[in-house]
């Protein structure tokens, strides 16, 4: 009988918790059909959290409660944080999964904090001297990674090689039938365009090449990231961030008036009617509920952060994102990819 894949939840981290994390637990026990090979070994107040199981009608066979008395706050610094978050979900969470007993760690909680803790627990892999934060952003033929989203402000040529290393093993274990292709954001595709760390970088990039772990597509510009012609994006977190953020706008701005173009007459209502079904594919691929959960890479184990604000839908994107991480063996991706770098630079 193979290993379970056990997943650490930190119940009590974002708005409205715990009741949007279990019921976001719900809907995943719900619509899974691979109960018997998955553990969830969910942190928080256990008295809250049992009572809430019971409140929701969530089936537990699946579930480990582990008692936690307190929480993180989200106003918190992060060093401030980390003072007091010994015994804390969060920091049970990860500890968790340093002992051995999860796979992976999931806390909508605070980033900042998230970040610290994980890095002190769980330590930084010998190969990486920088975390990196990745997310999933949807391209014109499926998905791509996207990293650094904030986690690190400057980035050196080498920090910027291991995001290519690392965003392409993520993309393997989350999609093993496709092939990782790798392009450095940039302010043109012009191989003169752009910083010394940029021309630097990309040069070790091609060197580095090959199908043993991605193929690497040259600079690509923001308006292309989107396009499917690269599916693993790289940059340092300060761009990074600013890309996500004005990508989050856009999509919002977008589906709020068009809803409001539909909806303002008579003629616009009745061809809402004819339409819907498009639209709501078009919307449905906007949603950015199906691409809640950011990745911190770079650690000795994979941990997810789900964002503070979503909703129990979104939380259930996350977690299922966790199970394929472990299931994709995302580490193994990691620890190859690295190894070939390696042995490509000596």
């Amino acid at each position: 009988m193979s290993k379970k894949i056990s997943i650490a939840i930190d119940a009590m981290g974002g708005d409205n918790s715990p009741d949007k994390t279990l019921k976001g637990i719900k809907l995943f026990i719900d619509k899974i059909k691979y109960n018997s090979d998955i553990v969830l070994n969910i942190f928080g107040k256990e008295e809250i959290i049992k009572e809430k199981i019971n409140k929701y009608k969530i089936n537990s066979n699946i579930i480990n409660v582990i008692n936690s008395d307190t929480v993180v706050s989200d106003e918190e610094s992060p060093m401030t944080a980390v003072k007091n978050s010994k015994n804390t979900s969060m920091w049970n969470c990860i500890k968790h999964q340093l002992d051995g007993k999860s796979d992976i760690s999931l806390s909508a909680g605070n980033t900042g904090v998230l970040l610290v803790i994980s890095r002190m627990i769980l330590k930084m892999m010998n190969e990486v001297n920088k975390p990196a934060l990745a997310g999933l952003w949807p391209n014109q033929n499926g998905m791509n990674v996207v990293l650094d989203l904030g986690a690190n402000i400057e980035c050196s040529d080498q920090n910027l090689v291991d995001f290519a290393e690392l965003g392409s093993a993520l993309y393997k274990s989350l999609f093993p039938n496709e092939k990782p292709k790798v392009s450095l954001l940039n302010v043109g595709s012009e191989e003169m365009k752009g910083t010394e760390i940029l021309k630097i970088a990309s040069k070790r990039l091609k060197n580095l090449s090959s199908e043993e772990n991605f193929i690497y597509n040259g600079y690509i510009e923001g308006n292309n990231i989107m396009s499917g012609q690269s599916n693993v994006i790289v940059t340092d977190g300060f761009t990074g961030n600013i890309a996500l953020k004005t990508a989050e706008g856009t999509a919002k701005f977008i589906t709020k008036n068009l809803r409001k173009s539909l909806t303002e007459n008579f003629i616009s209502k009745i061809s809402l009617i004819f339409s819907y079904f498009s639209l709501k594919k078009f919307k449905d691929k906007l949603d950015p509920r199906k691409y809640n959960g950011a990745i911190f890479l770079g650690l000795n184990g994979p941990v997810v952060k789900s964002h503070g604000g979503i909703d129990a839908i979104g939380f259930y994107h996350s977690i299922d994102l966790c199970y394929k991480i472990v299931k994709g063996d995302l580490m193994s991706e990691i620890k190859k990819n690295l190894k070939h770098s390696k042995s490509v630079q000596e």
